[in-house]
């Protein structure tokens, strides 16, 4: 068995894990970088920069195989992401950031939930909030499809890495080598970040604010450098910006370069981009009426803040534009009700993905009509192609180990003695990776308040979330480690 934990090649998983933390080293030089131009202590970053780079290269001294099995994928990209919480933490310390709230705050970023434990945020340093922004940005993408696109040689290994992050119903793969998939994805994800920098600078904000809240619009992890959060800029014209970026953001980039490289129309042709749009215009359409109707706003901030509020909840995003924890509970349901849905298969965006509600309604709907002419054989498409049963199956046992870490979530915090309403929200938007929720969760309210073992329960939901459940929940099987 030597070099094997049980039928895990545990060395292979120790190197690849240094590998990555190699490379989280030295993307703490931004922020190092950030905290010089601004003259604020820059030893909280080089510090960091240490230890991490030590504990990579200890780690990289271990030395397995390369062609990796599902098994090592499954276990490098889980413990990956938790690593990087972890050491991305430690800048948090220097500011006087208990290791757990530390290590919430980081894990909301790299997970691009957007949930903080922070309660002035303003008065932490302009070096430490870049970081917390950027942490977003580096996981909006994935920490493991970056490690791919800049690591050579991978082969299959890459392709069970990229399955393993990113384990929704289908797989797009653009180019035969799974590296310049990655490269493609990155590209895009940066040159569009770029055009919203501009586009917010354009708008009235500094590079500085323009950079953070690019960070989080792109990663659909909704950090503010301000406590009102978007609300501070007091600007419809800001909004609408990073409402267009947040819409981006939660559908499926390797749609953008087909459209770009192969069809233009692709886009509007394919069934989750149509119902997504869909779904987040007639949303806004009910909220704006409810808002008009019911709350006495104005028809244009009934619109400002309900296409604001459902694009950024539906996509995970989590900026608040308005405290919407003080709304009627006509319009909260709306915005509850999105929580559960998510952007698209491909994007950015947390939750449980468009593509998995359509998919599950139209099972739903032959079902029925199975009830009806029980011989009935009649495949379920998408995009007009058959969609195999074992993708169906795989989809419901999704949903219902979803909703199973959602319910107990939800009662583990009620039994710590958190409301109601708050646990549910705490819950559903951790695991979602959407930030605010309702109550002492609320969009001008944070995480601080929620015991320390509950918060240790939301870092699990956010981590379990953001890698679409299988990847982590396999890890506390006995079949994992034994068969």
């Amino acid at each position: 068995m030597g070099g094997r934990w049980f039928l895990i090649d545990n060395r292979a998983v120790f190197n690849a894990l240094g590998k990555i933390l190699f490379l989280l080293a030295f993307t703490m030089l931004v922020p190092l970088l950030v905290a010089f131009y601004y003259r604020e202590p820059l030893v909280p970053f080089i510090v960091s920069f240490f230890i991490t780079l030590i504990s990579a290269l200890l780690l990289m001294r271990f030395k397995g195989r390369e062609d990796w099995q599902q098994k090592e994928a499954l276990a490098i990209v889980a413990l990956g992401w938790l690593a990087a919480a972890i050491f991305g933490a430690i800048p948090f310390l220097f500011e006087g950031v208990s290791f757990i709230d530390a290590v919430f705050e980081t894990m909301s970023g790299f997970t691009s939930t957007g949930s903080s434990i922070l309660m002035n945020i303003e008065s932490y340093s302009r070096g430490l909030l870049f970081w917390r922004s950027f942490t977003a940005w580096l996981g909006g993408m994935g920490i493991i499809v970056l490690f791919i696109a800049v690591l050579p040689k991978l082969g299959v290994a890459g392709r069970q890495l990229f399955r393993a992050e990113a384990p929704g119903p289908t797989e797009d793969k653009l180019k035969p080598r799974i590296r310049e998939t990655a490269r493609i994805l990155w590209t895009l994800y940066v040159l569009i970040s770029a055009l919203e920098v501009v586009a917010l600078m354009l708008g009235g904000m500094s590079l500085y604010d323009a950079l953070n809240h690019t960070f989080a619009c792109m990663a659909c992890g909704g950090f503010s450098t301000y406590n009102a959060g978007i609300e501070a800029f007091h600007s419809p014209v800001i909004e609408f910006i990073l409402t267009f970026f947040m819409f981006i953001a939660g559908a499926n980039f390797a749609l953008y370069y087909r459209a770009i490289h192969v069809n233009k129309f692709v886009l509007f042709r394919d069934e989750e981009f149509r119902t997504y749009s869909f779904l987040i215009l007639g949303f806004t359409g009910l909220l704006a009426l409810v808002l008009f109707k019911d709350m006495g706003f104005s028809p244009f901030n009934s619109f400002r803040y309900a296409i604001f509020q459902i694009t950024s909840v539906m996509t995970a995003t989590g900026f608040a534009s308005t405290d919407f924890n003080m709304w009627k509970d006509s319009a909260k349901i709306l915005v509850l009700s999105v929580m559960f849905i998510g952007g698209c298969a491909g994007s950015t965006g947390g939750g449980m993905k468009v593509v998995r509600f359509l998919l599950m309604l139209k099972y739903a709907r032959r079902e029925l009509f199975k009830f009806v002419h029980p011989r009935l054989v009649r495949p379920i498409r998408f995009n007009n192609k058959a969609v195999p049963e074992d993708i169906l199956q795989s989809i419901l046992s999704f949903v219902v180990l979803y909703i199973g870490v959602f319910v107990v979530g939800t009662v583990l915090l009620t039994l710590l003695g958190v409301d109601m309403v708050s646990a549910i929200t705490a819950s559903i938007t951790t695991l979602g990776n959407i930030g605010p929720g309702f109550n002492i969760v609320g969009p001008m309210a944070n995480f601080e308040s929620i015991p320390p073992l509950g918060k240790i329960i939301l870092i699990s939901n956010m981590w379990v979330g953001r890698l679409e459940v299988y990847t982590v929940l396999v890890l506390f099987t006995r079949e994992f480690w034994h068969s």
